[in-house]
């Protein structure tokens, strides 16, 4: 699904993914859907052009050729966006650059079948843009990190009506999609585990949460969105012209975590990519 953008000096470029319906795995989520479409909009005012990977249509095969088709179109002094919104988890590390063992993934609409999709495809993918290509990831799914002060409550009520849905966190567990014989020898069962962000520096990554901690599939006035997307565009109409990341990533800090979201997002990258005027 493509929208118009407006002209532009240099072409922006954005990719939204949002996962709701993971079959077979009984771990469906509410707002990714939103998530992917919230971002679609605020990309599109701001003049991206937009494809959009929603449910079926972001299978591990659409979202890989979706990134590469994306990145390769950029030239310098283009900016890319990629934002993904559904389920994180973490798999047997088979090239032996995880100090634990275990590389991080995203997980598509085919998970079941397919599987993931790992933090060294997309360094990779990340890795050929061009040379004087902007390219951040924003990622609404459970990454990394640990809490250290909850923000107070600002965020709208999860709902009005008598029966609240139920808030669910963004990791689909190994056991989900991996066989016994697998999860064995990775020795974890099918446990919670700390990791580390996907995409390593090849781009600005932008996560929903960090160690020991999930990102929120929540709602707000009856509507599911992703906590993290909720509070990042919430806040992002806030900031200054030409506001960079890191005046982005204090303001998004300001309401996460909160006693009703505990995930503490992070901003990781080299000093320069976290100076880039935010969408710009």
């Amino acid at each position: 699904m493509k929208t118009k953008a407006t002209a532009s000096k240099n072409s922006l470029l954005a990719l939204c993914i949002g996962i709701n319906n993971y079959p077979g795995t009984g771990s469906d989520l509410s707002g990714c859907v939103n998530d992917a479409n919230d971002w679609a909009k605020e990309l599109n005012s701001r003049g991206y052009n937009v494809e959009k990977l929603l449910d079926k249509n972001a299978n591990g095969a659409n979202i890989r050729k979706g990134i590469n088709a994306t990145i390769a179109k950029a030239k310098r002094g283009d900016t890319v966006i990629i934002t993904y919104s559904g389920h994180g988890t973490y798999v047997p590390d088979l090239n032996g650059d995880e100090p634990d063992g275990l590389d991080e993934a995203i997980c598509p609409h085919d998970t079941n079948t397919k599987g993931v999709i790992t933090d060294d495809e997309l360094f990779l993918m990340f890795n050929a843009r061009g040379t004087g290509v902007h390219l951040a990831f924003l990622s609404d799914s459970c990454h990394s990190g640990t809490v250290s002060r909850f923000a107070p409550i600002t965020t709208p009520a999860t709902t009005t009506s008598a029966n609240a849905p139920q808030r669910t966190v963004r990791f689909l567990p190994p056991s989900v999609f991996m066989k016994p014989a697998a999860l064995k020898k990775m020795g974890i069962g099918s446990a919670y585990r700390a990791s580390k962000a996907p995409g390593r520096y090849a781009g600005l990554l932008l996560s929903g949460c960090q160690d020991h901690e999930y990102s929120y599939d929540a709602w707000f006035n009856g509507r599911p969105n992703g906590a993290f997307t909720f509070v990042a565009l919430k806040t992002l109409k806030t900031l200054p012209a030409g506001s960079n990341y890191t005046a982005w990533y204090k303001a998004i800090r300001t309401a996460l975590p909160s006693r009703q979201y505990a995930q503490t997002p992070n901003l990781y990258g080299d000093s320069p990519s976290k100076r880039w005027k935010v969408l710009a």
